[in-house]
């Protein structure tokens, strides 16, 4: 991965994260890794815990935001958000897998989707 496209996804990230703060859920962690993959976004949204897929593009030549989380990926997620579960000793009555797509135009400020139970 380029340090372009780093820089882009970081500052989708950023986007995502203020969309989510103004839409009243609260962060709980960001960018957590382990040697299996990243989960991009953690969040309260009221008393559902969101593991948020965030997916930033300047164009739809690669189709878009959304259409990258194919099932291999939504897997891998899943054992991810698992694993953090487990290993942070959080629980929630209720887990849900989200999806936030930001597109950045050539002018103007990025639009961010949200789409809730993506997964």
């Amino acid at each position: 991965m380029t340090k372009r496209n780093q820089a882009v996804g970081a500052y989708g990230e950023r986007c995502a994260t203020r969309h989510l703060i103004g839409a009243g859920l609260r962060p709980i962690a960001r960018n957590w890794r382990c040697p299996d993959g990243e989960i991009d976004i953690i969040a309260w949204d009221g008393p559902v815990l969101a593991f948020c897929e965030v997916k930033t593009r300047r164009g739809d030549s690669f189709g878009t935001p959304a259409e990258a989380i194919v099932p291999t990926k939504a897997r891998r997620l899943r054992g991810l958000a698992a694993r953090w579960l487990a290993e942070t000793g959080t629980t929630a009555d209720e887990v849900r897998f989200d999806v936030l797509s930001v597109r950045l135009p050539d002018a103007g400020p990025a639009r961010v989707d949200h789409l809730k139970g993506a997964f």
